[in-house]
């Protein structure tokens, strides 16, 4: 785990449990796409900037979810390095209680409130064109987050954040935190007609062709939805959909659990009304969700 892995000329990701892309830039400077999880995330990246004698110039945050910007803060107080992130996810990085918060759609009880989802506060900048790289380009990935973005390198590889899970993380847990069901697809079916050197996601194996575990997502989520949709078979509130897909699939029920599997029913509802395949309606002060 740490171990640096090059994956093109000057391409390289530190693994760990959300991979960490580096990138060489010249002159000894390089920059980070993500900084992991926590602050020892972030000392382990310093160690390995440190050890080749690397200068930090900045990190490009893919989005604000703290398995990705938990090492912020740490590699900024070491190295004064800038932070950048794409729309919205600037928001949530500068001020990371507005992730628990989100999900669980109000003041999060203090079992929401630890590291893997409230990381520690960071000076964050609005991801620009300017302020990348010369040759870098940036690759809107909507779906799994409000404005979530990859990025491209000039020798070849691309960063791919959370577009996609592995076939393994799929198969365990079924389900894939969603914020937006519709512009997920799309983001799926965009990629899923690139080409690069090599690929990156945060949570799968480097691979020359993504479009096979592109397949395997776009199916997973279909899968997803038609098991909702036959849930709502009869009319159903949340909380009794939320309770037969955690049966259906064996998960086990805790706060984290609740509000990102719940947060993710929500918005595959959303998805599934707006496309007239569920109606929503209200009944004795209860909103209930009905195949249509």
């Amino acid at each position: 785990m740490y171990e640096l892995i090059q994956v093109s000329d000057y391409s390289y990701y530190i693994d760990s449990p959300a991979k960490i892309g580096l990138v060489k830039l010249g002159e000894g400077e390089v920059c980070l796409i993500d900084s992991g999880n926590d602050k020892d995330a972030g000392k382990k990246v310093f160690q390995i900037l440190r050890s080749n004698n690397w200068q930090l110039r900045a990190i490009y945050n893919t989005h604000s979810h703290a398995d990705h910007i938990g090492g912020n803060k740490y590699l900024q107080r070491q190295t004064g390095c800038k932070i950048y992130a794409p729309g919205i996810e600037c928001s949530f990085t500068s001020h990371p209680i507005l992730e628990p918060s989100f999900l669980y759609g109000g003041c999060p009880p203090k079992e929401l409130r630890h590291k893997f989802l409230l990381a520690e506060e960071s000076r964050a900048e609005y991801l620009t064109d300017d302020a990348l790289p010369c040759g870098f380009e940036i690759i809107d990935l909507p779906g799994h987050f409000y404005t979530m973005a990859g990025f491209r390198t000039p020798d070849g590889a691309v960063y791919l954040a959370d577009a996609l899970c592995s076939k393994k993380t799929l198969d365990k847990y079924k389900i894939s935190f969603l914020y937006d069901v519709g512009a997920y697809l799309d983001t799926l079916e965009k990629i899923k007609n690139m080409s690069a050197k090599v690929f990156v996601p945060s949570h799968a194996d480097p691979v020359s062709d993504i479009s096979e575990l592109c397949e395997y997502n776009i199916r997973s989520v279909h899968m997803t939805a038609e098991r909702i949709l036959d849930i709502c078979s009869l009319p159903l509130c949340f909380e009794n959909i939320l309770e037969r897909l955690f049966n259906g699939y064996s998960l086990n029920m805790n706060f984290e659990q609740y509000v990102l599997v719940g947060s993710t029913v929500r918005s595959y509802l959303s998805y599934l009304k707006d496309s007239g395949k569920i109606n929503a309606d209200f009944k004795n002060n209860m909103l209930l969700w009905e195949r249509v």
